[in-house]
């Protein structure tokens, strides 16, 4: 028994080191996104934005994901729910 909870005590140890994930903010990745990509395609492809901005334009709705990963960000920007615009500084690192 004692072994058996050494093995699971060794296992969460090394799950909570491994919380770090891969990002997905990639130059390939961002050159997925194209417009008229909806929300939910555009957070397939980079996953949950790191922050998120909603503003009601009164004939529109206006959301921006910002995706950060140190210095790198990429920032989609969506008339509705569909992308309409985009930048990055990843070309340049």
């Amino acid at each position: 028994m004692h072994k058996y909870l050494t093995l699971l005590l060794a296992a969460i140890a090394l799950a909570a080191c491994n919380h770090n994930p891969v990002s997905k903010l990639t130059l390939d990745n961002y050159n997925k996104i194209t417009t008229g990509m909806s929300k939910a395609q555009v957070q397939q492809v980079l996953g949950p934005p790191t922050k998120t901005e909603m503003k009601d334009m009164i004939i529109f709705k206006k959301t921006t994901f910002r995706y950060e990963d140190g210095t790198r960000f990429a920032e989609i920007s969506f008339k509705n729910d569909e992308v309409d615009g985009k930048q990055t500084n990843l070309d340049t690192q």
